[in-house]
């Protein structure tokens, strides 16, 4: 396998902006570095289940069965969209800065099913890895190398995210501030939800 030209392939992907990248950062600033960090490990384990399902056969299932690829991504985006109104609510407490939404386990549990839901993710597998398995198939053995060698990668590129989200974090002492980013975020996570919706077999995750 040519690891190094994966690691890089994968590397410039995870630097594009995409539905992880937009909720952690978003995550970190509103909820604190404990959550963030906890949402990271959560998205570290819903990568490397698609890397394992991918082998299995379930990239493949939703290249020739649109219904499934349709029913995981409309799972997706109505799980953004519930974020979304979650962090809207948030912002409407009053004079007191909001309660955080999450908690450090219904962060990890969320990033995990953020990607587990995003079909995106799988295709990606299906797409991209081949490429660098010189002709070999993908088998549960590569795909599991990958599927490390991508979590490592986008799990340093997240801490980073997390980091710079949480330095927001203090500043948000002020209501009206903390109230305003809630908002932001529930944008955000809107425009994520429309993410999933526009997708595409083409695509892959970022």
């Amino acid at each position: 396998m040519d690891i190094l030209g994966f690691a890089l392939a994968v590397l410039l992907i995870e630097l594009t902006p995409g539905p992880n990248m937009a909720w952690l950062a978003g995550l970190a600033a509103t909820e604190g570095p404990r959550a963030g960090r906890a949402a990271v490990a959560g998205v570290a384990l819903g990568l490397l289940a698609n890397g394992i399902l991918a082998a299995l056969g379930l990239a493949a299932l939703l290249e020739t069965a649109p219904q499934l690829w349709n029913a995981l991504r409309y799972a997706g985006a109505a799980m953004m969209v519930w974020l979304a109104i979650e962090a809207w609510r948030g912002s409407a407490a009053g004079q007191e800065p909001a309660a955080p939404a999450q908690g450090p386990r219904r962060a990890f549990a969320t990033g995990a099913l953020i990607n587990l839901l995003n079909p995106k993710a799988y295709i990606f597998f299906l797409v991209v890895a081949p490429e660098f398995t010189r002709g070999a198939r993908l088998d549960l053995r590569s795909a599991i190398v990958l599927a490390l060698v991508s979590v490592a990668i986008a799990t340093l590129i997240h801490l980073v995210v997390v980091a710079a989200g949480a330095r927001a974090h203090d500043w948000l002492g002020d209501p009206r501030r903390t109230r305003t980013v809630r908002r932001l975020f529930a944008v955000v996570m809107l425009g994520v939800a429309f993410s999933f919706l526009a997708g595409d077999l083409g695509q892959t995750r970022g």
